[in-house]
């Protein structure tokens, strides 16, 4: 097959597989407001029928049986018995029927550059929940109990907590028209964008928050005034959409942060008891943000291996495991940021990376990039003894035991398919900076038009996955490919130039 051949049939197929960019969909009523928000709900108590769902806003989002069931039977806290006033706490849930949102592609693009922990769920709906109970001599039961949940797919659990504070006492006072009005605000707010601060209004209050992308670094959130927003009033700065405060909601079991640490890692069930929904779904949230395993918050006795059990008072109550502890590093409170970095940076070594700067000066540019290599455990355990993390870390245990464990633990394969997928784009990202640093004029002298339209396709490649932000690659090398394309395609023939139509 010739170059013009080759060259026809791979830009055939490149446009079948292309998502259409630049085209714009339909509008969709709601658009806005489900970037954000599936739907709002109000679930009440019922004397003799439990707990009912009594309002769905929008009323023409559609939610399965068991999805209401579910939101009505986790918006209630188990330990509300004596609590009046408001309570506030989050859940998380299986969706069911399938992919439902209108803008799947918007997913696709928020989450390419969105931070892995803050990607929009595909499979699980959050629960944000607001919930009220204060005596009404009017109630058969005696009591007024009902809850405004927040339903989305996005775990901003900062914000969604903050909007509740501002618009569930407005809600409990004026009911359904405040819930419609509000709802209608945030369906003119703009789409979360990472790395971009937003401005975002609401019953008279303008939420100023910062959403994070993978490419900032995680000490860094800059928050500033967007100039559209102006003539707003001041507004309220949140310093996260996501973040808890970590000290105040581990400080509790701080002596034991090192075997929840390691629970977390291996994938163990661990039930947190205690005496509120509010500290036991933050603890919960808390030891998630370290992978977790099966890690549910209740405020009772249960039946589970491991329970982490929450005082009354808020001071340390303690860690109680039932079976068998891992207790592989020991219990030293205070070295848990030593210790993560420790295991990071050993674990990396697990993919059996080529280092980043040694491919550079022996790649031909026809080439393509060098394959990682497989991962072989018992390799990886022997290199332990001259490279393992008790050489950099003051904490000493039985490392092995502990890689071990997590070898086999179901956080691993996970964990290794996507360290290998991001490896294998900073080699991708690599081979092309390699490529834009070379004199590309010297490189063509004496090729062949084969050789030459081989190089046009597979920049054009990378370029499309780049773009798709899928390579880690700064603009600045995405504009020097271009520059390329166009000096290679300039030493074509015209019909060939026609048929590789560049990008």
């Amino acid at each position: 097959m010739d170059a013009r051949s080759r060259a026809g049939s791979r830009r055939a197929h490149d446009r079948v597989d292309e998502p259409s960019s630049g085209v714009q969909a339909p509008a969709t009523p709601w658009a806005r407001f489900s970037a954000w928000l599936e739907c709002v709900c109000v679930v009440t108590f019922d004397l003799e029928l439990g707990q009912a769902l009594e309002l769905v806003y929008p009323s023409d989002f559609r939610l399965t049986d068991k999805e209401k069931s579910s939101i009505c039977y986790l918006s209630f806290p188990d330990s509300h018995s004596g609590c009046l006033g408001d309570t506030q706490f989050s859940f998380r849930i299986r969706q069911c029927g399938g992919q439902r949102s209108p803008w799947p592609s918007d997913d696709r693009h928020y989450n390419s550059e969105a931070p892995l922990s803050l990607q929009r769920e595909s499979a699980h709906y959050f629960g944000y929940v607001y919930f009220r109970q204060v005596k009404d001599s009017s109630v058969k039961r005696g009591y007024f109990q009902k809850s405004l949940v927040l339903v989305s797919r996005l775990p901003f659990i900062r914000l969604f907590q903050t909007l509740l504070g501002l618009i569930a006492p407005e809600y409990f006072d004026k009911l359904a028209p405040c819930l419609e009005a509000v709802c209608n605000e945030i369906d003119q707010w703009p789409a979360p964008v990472p790395g971009q601060t937003l401005n975002l209004p609401v019953v008279g209050v303008v939420l100023q928050v910062h959403v994070p992308s993978r490419a900032e670094k995680p000490e860094s959130s800059p928050l500033k005034q967007c100039d559209q927003e102006n003539l707003l009033p001041a507004p309220m700065v949140l310093s996260s959409v996501h973040e808890l405060d970590l000290f105040s909601c581990l400080q509790p079991v701080l002596t034991h942060v090192q075997t929840l640490w390691e629970l977390m890692l291996l994938g163990e069930p661990l039930v947190v008891l205690a005496p509120s929904p509010t500290v036991s779904s933050e603890m919960v949230l808390a030891l998630t943000r370290w992978g977790g395993g099966g890690c549910a918050g209740v405020p009772g006795a249960a039946g589970h291996p491991h329970i982490c059990q929450m005082s009354l008072i808020g001071q340390r109550n303690g860690a109680t495991q039932r079976g068998s502890r891992p207790s592989y590093l020991g219990s030293v409170p205070g070295r848990m940021g030593t210790q993560e970095c420790a295991w990071d940076v050993s674990r990396r070594r697990a993919c059996g990376a080529v280092p980043a700067q040694a491919p550079r000066l022996s790649w031909p540019l026809s080439q393509t990039p060098p394959q990682i290599r497989p991962f072989h455990q018992d390799d990886f355990l022997c290199s332990l003894e001259h490279a393992a993390p008790q050489l950099t870390c003051i904490l000493k245990g039985d490392w092995l035991g502990l890689y071990r464990r997590f070898f086999k633990s179901p956080h691993f394969d996970g964990w290794y398919r996507q360290r290998r997928k991001e490896m294998a784009h900073k080699l991708e990202a690599l081979h092309l900076e390699a490529i834009c640093e070379a004199n590309i004029e010297t490189w063509m002298k004496g090729k062949s038009e084969v050789e030459v339209v081989d190089l046009v396709l597979k920049l054009q490649e990378k370029l499309v996955r780049a773009q798709g932000h899928q390579l880690p690659v700064k603009e600045a090398t995405l504009q020097q490919a271009r520059l390329y394309i166009e000096t290679i395609m300039g030493s074509l023939p015209k019909d060939l130039q026609a048929i590789l139509c560049p990008l």
